[in-house]
């Protein structure tokens, strides 16, 4: 099984959660250093807790389930200084 099918198998895992928002992801890219590049779709992309639903479930998902991806990266989240977003350290 290649790299990116892994990836996609832990994203999987996730994406019912994320389908019953109305939202998705996608891997936009895996860098040959094994960075994974997510764009997060749908009501994902705008999301006050797309901070929370990226760091507590698809970084997770895809570092478990994918040891040697050195690092998960959102393309798209929402901006750590936007007033209506939620990090982990408010919950």
């Amino acid at each position: 099984m290649t790299l990116q099918e892994r990836v996609e198998q832990a994203l999987d895992t996730i994406r019912p959660y994320l389908e019953t928002d109305g939202g998705n992801v996608s891997v936009e890219e895996i860098t040959p250093d094994n960075v994974v590049k997510l764009k997060l779709l749908g009501t994902c992309a705008s999301c006050s807790m797309s901070i929370m639903t990226f760091k507590a479930g698809l970084e997770q998902a895809i570092r478990k389930a994918v040891p040697e991806i050195t690092a998960v990266e959102a393309i798209n989240l929402t901006d750590m200084n936007d007033p209506n977003a939620i990090t982990p350290a408010q919950l």
